[in-house]
Formats: structure tokens, sequence, C-alpha cells
């Protein structure tokens, strides 16, 4: 009996990195036109059995969360944790940024409505039983850095931007970052993000323990959603 098709990629991609380049890049052009082209949400939520790919959707704004978007993230993140079928997740953004923030034109419109279980942005309240992977390309500042804390793991581009941006406007971490950060990369590095609101690239950000894994541009989000799918995928145990 011939083994299953997962595994057999698994194998390929160990023996010969073109080939796996070639299938990842492939993988991530079907994705891209198959979910997120389709629909108009401000979440995508793409179910790969064991795994969940959720994505913001709101390209436009560079991602940035409002009320809507968070409560739907959240939503997300609830049907993800109470889905047995489900291991692992793999939180994006659409279009070349992973999250800029909170939308500020929601925020001085003064029309920001959001329940008292829900985090500014979104699921960043949440106690999670399963890890929750986040693939960074473009921008992940301010809010959107939180959100990157608050996964288990970060998987950036080189190019990527990650910084506390709100700190140039008077503007403090307010969901969860300023706890998260020091215990990522210690207080003196996190003091250093926080009081210059500087922005540090994908390499700088991996040196100083803030991501998990580099990539180069236009890896990451491809990089993550199939090897991430195959790894839970050939996994007779839940993670």
């Amino acid at each position: 009996m011939s083994a299953p098709m997962p595994i057999l990629l698994s194998n390929i991609f160990k023996s010969n990195v073109k080939i796996r380049n070639h299938l990842i890049a492939s993988f991530f052009k079907r994705h891209a036109s198959s979910v997120e082209s389709r629909s108009n949400s401000v979440v995508l939520v793409t179910k790969r059995y064991p795994l969940y790919l959720i994505g913001i959707n709101r390209p436009e704004k560079r991602n940035c969360v409002n009320s809507e978007t968070a409560s739907e993230l959240k939503k997300a993140f609830e049907n993800f944790a109470e889905d047995s079928q489900a291991n692992a997740a793999v939180l994006y953004g659409v279009g070349g940024t992973f999250c800029a923030g909170y939308d500020l034109q929601e925020i001085s419109s003064g029309n920001v409505s959001l329940s008292p279980d829900i985090g500014p942005m979104g699921p960043t309240r949440m106690h999670l039983r399963k890890p929750v992977v986040a693939a960074i390309d473009g921008f992940a500042v301010a809010g959107g850095l939180e959100l990157a804390l608050w996964c288990d793991l970060r998987i950036v581009e080189e190019t990527a931007v990650l910084g506390v941006f709100c700190r140039r406007f008077g503007v403090p971490l307010i969901d969860g970052g300023t706890v998260r950060l020091p215990k990522l990369i210690g207080l003196a590095r996190a003091l250093d993000l926080i009081l210059t609101g500087r922005g540090v690239n994908g390499r700088e950000a991996y040196e100083m323990g803030l991501v998990t894994k580099l990539c180069k541009k236009g890896e990451g989000n491809s990089l993550i959603k199939l090897c991430a799918f195959l790894q839970w995928r050939d996994s007779d145990t839940s993670v």
C-alpha cells in the first residue's frame, strides 16, 4: 500500500529544496485565488484539518482592526478552540501586511463598540489550549505587534517591520503587549522598543528572540501554511 500523499510530500521536501519551494509557491497561489479573493468578510477562515488558517482581510486599511474585525477574530478563535478536529491555527494578514494596529479612524469617530470580554485586538485576552502561529509579512506594529505576541510562534519575513509605533503618538500598548514583550525578549530590549517606538526588521527581530523563524521575502505565509499543514496532518498525536 502506498504512503499517504502528505508523507510523500514531506519526504520530497527533505530531499529536494527546489521542488519544495515550487510546491510551496503553488500551494500559496491556489489558496490565495480560491479563498481570499472570493470573500468580502473582514476575517477569512479556511479549515484544512487539523489546521485553521485565519486571515485578517482589510488590505485597503493595512489590516487595521476595528470593532467588527476584533469581534470576528475572537469568534474565529472560539470556533477553533471548540473544534475537536483542529490541532493548530495560523494567523496571517491578507495583501502583504500582517496588521498595522487598531483602526484610528474608528477611534476618532467615537464609534468603537466592544463587549467587555473582547480585547481591543480581538482574541488577545483568550487562553487557548492549542497553538497559534503568526505568519508575518509587511507591518506588524502597534496593536498588530500585540496580536503577534499573543501567538505562540512567529514566522517572519526578512523585510517585515515590527514595532511599538503607537508610542510615537503617545498611545501605550493596551492589549497585553507590555507583559508579553518583556517575557519574550527581556526587559532591556522591550524598553528599547516601547520607549523609542522604533521599528525592527525581520532579521533584527529574529536576533533579539522576538520571532521564531526567519524567511525570505515572499516565503513567510506560504511556508508556514503548507509546512504546518503537512506537519500536523502527518502527526498521529495532538499538538
